[in-house]
């Protein structure tokens, strides 16, 4: 599944965009602290961020940011505007007045600073346990992307002091509770934001500290945010977008993972290439479909077994093996869609109101309304719950002497042992989970801010369970190859094809086949570790070839 390829990453570089940061920002220099040796960069221009970026900041939690020169021009432009429409006298949503059904209360000069701090203060009413460190760096990245962009009107000085605080590794503490998805994430993004002011929680260096203090050991300085800039912080979709970002990388992969399980399965099972003749995709031409028959092809490629039963006469497998292409495809084009969907957001303006240079005007709209990431995180849980139901299917057929040809649930002994009977249970209440997890949070809305913010997204409720929509798909997935590699130890020494054959290698370092009765657990998060740190499927890419 193709990733976006307009990166354009440097190994070295001001993380301002500027000579050097300290001299035009309000961080302090940080004396004394040793600089990091950065894997990579990604240079933030606020127009041309990629997943592949998103997929870096994932894999490297040391990667950098680099302001593009075009997004300081465009930041300070921006702020012009702000300044000079202050100083004709003119009435600002957010800037000069109060906010949502507050937003008739002109706000005297003097008070605009207070303001600004009050918001944030305010609004951080998050609840529940904290984002992940991937996810809040995803969600600073993605909001100073927004920022850069130059149409939120904040001061360079508070852009430069956000990417030293991604620079030098200050993450936040932001439970994932307490937005409705519509005015932005306002308060997870308030918790983010009170740290650049000095207050808060944020994790640095392992300990979990009071913003200040974990600012003063980064060696930066407190940002004290003028006229707009707090709302400019929390009015954004950037957490629901980081949240649903994260899980589409893993997403992407875990297509490929299903590939392998199901052709793993149709060894034990010792079905049929047929169905994946890439005839019959031709006439039904959808490219996830296309994309998954041919995985599985190369996969089985060399295999011993199914030459083995060549002639056996059998016409047609069960729809959980024969279907594989047509159902994971259909996933796997789900999620392309919400791939389409997220290049465009993680590249928009998101926060009101919004400046327009050319135009000299300040305008107020919605941009903050996240049904697009709504919507989109519905459909990648929907799709990656099917394709646990799928596995679970096969899991079934794999444990069922009645459907397998193979001994019943996987065990020598039955009676005396009852093999891997309940791995079928655990994935079916899984599969179970997933159903009620995919109820669209999208179609639910609640009014709020005394019915101005009148209908709302739930897009951060839609991410966050989406997110476990896909962990609940990596366990049942793990549970397919523990029962599917403990059928192929039933065929030796006929040996499977070798992408098949070197995940099987992979999977026995760490998970012998089972003889006797013993805890199952720790085989089924052993496999599901190899699938999250992609050393399943780099085994298999190694001997098969690239898996699209």
């Amino acid at each position: 599944m193709a990733t976006n390829k307009r990166t354009r990453r440097t190994r070295t570089g001001s993380a301002s965009g500027a000579p050097s940061s300290a001299s035009s920002s309000s961080a302090a220099p940080g004396a004394g602290l040793p600089e990091a040796t950065p894997a990579g960069t990604i240079r933030v221009t606020g127009s041309d961020l990629s997943l592949t970026d998103l997929a870096q900041v994932i894999a490297d939690p040391h990667c950098r940011l680099q302001l593009g020169e075009s997004a300081v021009e465009r930041v300070l432009a921006a702020r012009r505007v702000i300044e000079n429409a202050l100083a004709s006298g003119a009435t600002l949503y957010g800037v000069n007045t109060g906010f949502g059904k507050l937003s008739g209360v002109r706000i005297p000069p003097a008070q605009i600073a207070d303001l600004q701090v009050n918001l944030l203060r305010s609004h951080a009413v998050g609840l529940g346990p904290p984002l992940s460190d991937e996810e809040v760096r995803l969600t600073m990245l993605l909001r100073v992307n927004a920022l850069a962009r130059g149409c939120s009107g904040v001061t360079l000085e508070l852009l430069r002091t956000f990417v030293e605080l991604f620079n030098r590794g200050v993450v936040p503490v932001v439970p994932e509770q307490g937005s409705v998805g519509a005015s932005g994430d306002l308060a997870p993004l308030a918790h983010l934001a009170l740290v650049i002011l000095g207050e808060g929680e944020a994790r640095f260096g392992g300990e979990r500290l009071p913003g200040g203090e974990a600012l003063r050991r980064a060696g930066l300085a407190p940002h004290q945010p003028g006229a707009k800039e707090g709302l400019s912080l929390i009015n954004g979709t950037q957490v629901s977008t980081g949240i649903l970002a994260s899980v589409l990388v893993r997403a992407r992969d875990l297509c490929r993972v299903a590939d392998l399980a199901g052709a793993t399965s149709l060894e034990a099972l010792k079905g049929t290439l047929t169905a994946f003749d890439p005839r019959i995709q031709a006439v039904r031409p959808h490219p996830g479909q296309q994309a998954s028959a041919r995985n599985v092809q190369r996969l089985l490629a060399g295999s011993e077994i199914l030459l083995s039963h060549k002639e056996c006469g059998k016409v047609q497998d069960p729809y959980s093996i024969r279907c594989i292409p047509q159902v994971h495809g259909a996933s796997r084009d789900a999620l392309e869609h919400v791939a389409r969907v997220l290049e465009i957001e993680i590249n928009s303006a998101t926060d009101n109101p919004l400046v327009f240079v050319e135009e000299q005007e300040v305008l107020s709209g919605g941009n903050f309304h996240a049904q697009p990431i709504a919507l989109s995180a519905d459909f990648a849980a929907i799709a990656l719950a099917e394709l646990a139901s799928i596995s679970e299917r096969r899991i079934e057929t794999l444990v069922n002497p009645d459907l397998s040809g193979l001994p019943a649930f996987l065990t020598r002994e039955g009676g005396l042992n009852s093999g891997m009977m309940i791995t079928q249970v655990t994935a079916a209440s899984l599969v179970s989970e997933n159903k009620v997890l995919t109820h669209p949070a999208s179609v639910d809305s609640i009014p709020t801010s005394a019915n101005k913010e009148d209908h709302v997204s739930m897009a951060t409720w839609g991410a966050r369970k989406c997110r476990q929509v896909l962990r609940n798909a990596e366990h049942v997935l793990a549970i397919e190859l523990l029962c599917a590699s403990q059928g192929l130890h039933f065929l030796a020494p006929l040996g499977p094809g070798k992408g098949v054959a070197a995940a099987q290698e992979r999977i026995r370092r760490q998970v012998t086949p089972l003889e006797r009765d013993r805890a199952l657990h720790a085989d089924i998060e052993a496999i599901a570790g190899m699938i999250r740190d992609g050393s399943l499927l780099a085994a298999a890419v190694g001997a098969a070839g690239e898996l699209e």
